[in-house]
């Protein structure tokens, strides 16, 4: 597929219960999605598998892309889902999908407390690739997110000290 100046943006997926409805981390990032979708835009969804973030049978992106199709959005928009298991899987995927594509400029939606990670490893696997990257704003109690930033700081001196891991 080969397209010019195309703005694509990409919903990193967050969580999803057992029964496949969508956390709140992961409607706020489609919900901000639905905000600044353009009909000249493509979407493309990402979250496959993991037991820390989905473990029914079906993938996180296609929860994520039906949010949005029934919020809208039509079918036409999307790019294949990015099956991935993680964010750095969530890169390589990413890449995969849109590396035939030329002029290409992604916007990246995840959420304030994983912009920084995001941005370190984009910058590495993704380096060819004009890139904006959106943190939204996480409404959640203090000590979840609390936990979560923890998280993000050890997986950010992770990168820092031993740089990413992935086969290209």
């Amino acid at each position: 597929m080969k397209i010019s100046e195309r703005e694509i943006i990409v919903v990193l997926g967050s969580t999803n219960s057992s029964m496949g409805e969508l956390g709140s981390i992961a409607k706020s990032r489609l919900d901000y999605c639905l905000d600044i979708y353009t009909q000249s835009a493509y979407i493309l969804c990402t979250g496959g598998w993991g037991e820390h973030f989905n473990t029914t049978q079906t993938a996180h992106a296609v929860y994520a892309r039906k949010y949005l199709i029934e919020r809208g959005i039509p079918e036409g928009a999307f790019l294949a889902n990015a099956l991935s298991a993680n964010s750095v899987d969530d890169a390589m995927k990413i890449k995969q999908i849109v590396s035939a594509m030329t002029g290409v400029k992604l916007t990246v939606i995840t959420s304030d407390f994983h912009i920084e990670r995001i941005k370190l490893i984009y910058a590495e696997i993704l380096n060819g690739f004009t890139c904006n990257f959106i943190g939204v704003k996480s409404e959640m109690d203090q000590h979840e997110l609390d936990r979560l930033v923890k998280h993000e700081q050890q997986a950010i001196a992770s990168i820092l000290q031993n740089g990413l891991f992935y086969d290209t």
